[in-house]
């Protein structure tokens, strides 16, 4: 039995997310399928992290097991041909040792945010942005976003269907840049609670528009109630980004 390690690129709108899902398709079942169609193998592909319906994958990390004698560039070609016509793309396939594990190795977590600031609507970005035509403050956005950066309790940021055993979380980055009418949020932990990224860019996006100051975020932070939160952005504009491991 080998052990490959994938990157993966996706397109989340066709998706219910990365987990297998009973009500509709997800991008693991669709690396799943076709790692079957290639092996004849039934096997399970652990991922780094979970995404929502409608989120991206720039660079996913994920692993399988597979006892078929196969090389991991043949195997590479292999799933991609497997996987059209699914927006999903293995860029990457090396085999690691039996310990490495896409979750529990991982040491950090990126995710991106992309707000596009403008009036008129989208076209081909349609699903791959979150478009706000009120006028954002980028600097006041990322300056409010400081007081979330370090160990909180994420509560207010947190979905009540979240699994984690504890809303403690250490937050290592949440810059806020703009270029043009691009606002961008890059957000870095080790791991992120279910809807954190999402909630904490809603929140961001109100201190943008003058709607809240950086006090209100920091007094949301702190009353630990998710009845607290602001706005939750919509999945459109998130990727993951890249993970981090020894």
């Amino acid at each position: 039995m080998t052990r490959f390690a994938l990157t993966v690129e996706f397109d989340g709108r066709p998706f219910m997310g990365w987990q297998r899902q009973d009500h509709g398709p997800s991008v693991q079942q669709a690396i799943e399928e076709a790692a079957f169609a290639v092996t004849g193998e039934a096997t399970v592909v652990h991922a780094a992290g979970r995404t929502d319906a409608g989120v991206h994958g720039l660079g996913m990390r994920a692993h399988l097991d597979i006892a078929k004698p196969i090389t991991p560039f043949r195997l590479m070609e292999a799933l991609n041909a497997r996987l059209r016509p699914n927006p999903v793309a293995v860029l990457d396939c090396v085999t690691v040792p039996d310990d490495w594990h896409a979750r529990f190795s991982c040491l950090a977590r990126h995710y991106e945010y992309r707000i596009v600031n403008r009036r008129s609507p989208l076209t081909w970005e349609k699903g791959l942005a979150w478009r706000i035509a009120a006028e954002l403050d980028a600097g006041a956005m990322h300056e409010a976003a400081q007081l979330l950066v370090g160990k909180h309790d994420f509560t207010t940021f947190r979905s009540a269907h979240c699994q984690s055993e504890s809303p403690l979380k250490t937050l290592d980055r949440l810059d806020v840049a703009r270029e043009g009418e691009r606002v961008t949020v890059r957000a870095s932990a080790r791991s992120f609670l279910h809807h954190q990224v999402r909630s904490m860019v809603g929140c961001l996006a109100l201190v943008g528009q003058g709607k809240w100051s950086a006090a209100d975020l920091r007094d949301a932070l702190e009353a630990r109630d998710r009845a607290r939160l602001g706005l939750n952005a919509p999945p459109d504009g998130l990727f993951f980004l890249k993970a981090d491991y020894p």
